[in-house]
């Protein structure tokens, strides 16, 4: 994994195989990035990165200038991983060890955006039960975006709040806002 731009831009970061994630690719998270980098000033944002694995998401933001970035996972390994990078590279990164259900259901902080990248796995009403307790936690903020990356073959449109879908590969970034 490579971070794409910003200040980190360019540098690699090698996780250890032995962390079980599934980074967004290079080529979708750059497509990702240039649709929010029209939405958003980074550095005013507040970000939650559920599922984070390796932090490829987190790091991004950090890159970017997002001064507060949360990275919610519930691998051990994957937490220290973040964090270390995350110290390594001076980024303001952090980084809750958690069930993700647990800490939506939990914190009472509202976020910008909340980027959610769960197992590839996750039937349509599992990804359901995320936009549920961000919904009824009210985590946020007025305009603010929730992204769910998942597989091609699950459909989430369907579901309260959608109102754009984008495709890179086998990848689907399904966007969320409160107001629609």
């Amino acid at each position: 994994m490579r971070i794409v731009s910003g200040k980190y831009k360019g540098r690699r970061i090698n996780a250890p195989r032995t962390i079980p994630a599934r980074p967004t690719t290079d080529f979708a998270k750059e497509a990702l990035f240039n649709i929010l980098n029209n939405q958003f000033f980074f550095s005013d944002m507040q970000v939650m990165d559920l599922f984070a694995g390796i932090g490829s998401i987190c790091l991004e933001f950090a890159s970017r200038g997002t001064e507060n970035v949360t990275a919610v996972d519930s691998h051990p390994e994957a937490c220290k991983f973040i964090k270390d990078t995350a110290e390594k590279l001076e980024a303001s990164i952090q980084v809750i060890q958690s069930d993700v259900f647990d800490f939506l259901n939990k914190t009472s902080s509202q976020y910008d955006l909340i980027f959610a990248d769960p197992p590839y796995d996750f039937t349509a009403e599992d990804l359901a039960q995320i936009t549920e307790a961000v919904t009824k936690n009210s985590l946020l903020k007025e305009e603010g975006v929730l992204i769910i990356e998942h597989s091609k073959h699950t459909s989430i449109d369907h579901l309260p709040n959608f109102y754009q879908k984008r495709k890179y590969g086998s990848s689907v970034f399904s966007f969320f806002k409160l107001n629609e």
